[in-house]
């Protein structure tokens, strides 16, 4: 159970802060003017002048206001840094006293979950583009490209290949005022804003949300999975849906270093195509009959792709032969990439 103390820190800043929608109004009315009347509040807002007088002496009660008992009576602004000085202390002694009885939920343990709250989809967006150790995948609204955007150029100062899409265009940045190349590899924008919300950290951490559950809308739902080889899906609808039906507006002219790493083998395809050459490939993945884990390390001998982005695959050249590789839940090739890191020179070595 709380103690007495914390008990009351947080019921005297919850009085402070239940202000009603009148109490509201005629607050920010009178802080913008200084000083008012009554009835003057009642002019330039939509309080019932039967209600003015109680609603300034709650607002007094609280310190908010300062009330002059003249004719008419007078309500003066308080400044607001006298008015919540002790609100901003008993605040950060709230919150110093809250972390200290805060236990973490135990997340991790849950591969997929549920969640309905803007705040935690607000939240778990920012966990998995932070997440991300070679690659994200992300469909964002204009605003939650503004929310973000410090964030995802520095994950892309750090090395993080970054596919964005920002939906509805219509609101999306123009290229020609906004520098996509210092938050994107390469970034394209749909129209439509029933175009999900969506978040992919190296094909496996995701978030996939309407854009109603970033709204005032009571249906709203984001789904987390979490390092959930049920992941793929939301990598697998983004590349194939959302990603080939989009324009593009940017793309990275400069050649990124090799060896690279990807979740995606239609972005491991692609980009082999773009840049041309020779190259060889470590794969991490299983065996598409047995399901066993599977490394495989050669040189790539060919290239499967179609334009329309729904069909990719590799073949490399081992030591065992050819041998075929796919993205997950691949069928007709051998091996089952789950990642795949491509080289100039070498089979890449990868350090686990």
């Amino acid at each position: 159970m709380p103690s007495d103390d914390l008990r009351g820190t947080m019921e005297r800043v919850g009085e402070r802060f239940n202000l009603g929608e009148y109490e509201i109004d005629a607050y920010l009315t009178v802080l913008e003017h200084g000083q008012l009347t009554a009835s003057e509040i009642a002019d330039r807002t939509e309080i019932p002048q039967p209600r003015v007088y109680d609603t300034v002496r709650s607002l007094s009660d609280r310190g908010l206001v300062e009330l002059r008992e003249s004719r008419p009576m007078k309500i003066i602004a308080v400044d607001p840094d006298d008015a919540f000085t002790d609100l901003e202390s008993s605040l950060s002694e709230l919150v110093d006293e809250l972390n200290a009885r805060y236990t973490a939920p135990a997340r991790d343990t849950e591969a997929v979950s549920l969640v309905k709250s803007r705040s935690t989809i607000l939240r778990y967006l920012e966990e998995v583009i932070d997440a991300a150790e070679y690659e994200l995948a992300l469909s964002l609204t204009p605003d939650l490209l503004e929310r973000f955007e410090d964030l995802l150029a520095t994950r892309h100062h750090q090395g993080i290949s970054i596919e964005l899409l920002v939906t509805p265009a219509a609101g999306a940045p123009d290229p020609d005022e906004f520098d996509y190349s210092r938050i994107a590899t390469t970034a394209r924008v749909r129209r439509g804003i029933t175009t999900p919300v969506m978040a992919v950290a190296d094909g496996s951490y995701s978030i996939y949300a309407t854009q109603d559950a970033l709204r005032d809308d009571q249906d709203r739902y984001g789904v987390i999975f979490n390092r959930s080889a049920l992941g793929f899906l939301v990598s697998g609808f983004f590349g194939t849906v959302l990603w080939t039906t989009a324009e593009e507006v940017f793309a990275d002219g400069e050649n990124r270093p090799f060896p690279r790493r990807y979740s995606s083998i239609r972005r491991a395809v692609k980009d082999l195509i773009d840049e041309g050459g020779e190259f060889y490939a470590t794969i991490e993945g299983r065996d598409v009959e047995t399901g066993t884990p599977r490394l495989v390390r050669g040189q790539v001998t060919d290239i499967s792709f179609e334009m329309t982005e729904e069909v990719a695959g590799l073949t490399l050249g081992t030591d065992d032969g050819e041998i075929t590789v796919g993205g997950q839940v691949a069928a007709y090739e051998d091996v089952e990439a789950h990642e795949i890191t491509i080289g100039r020179d070498e089979p890449p070595a990868v350090d686990r």
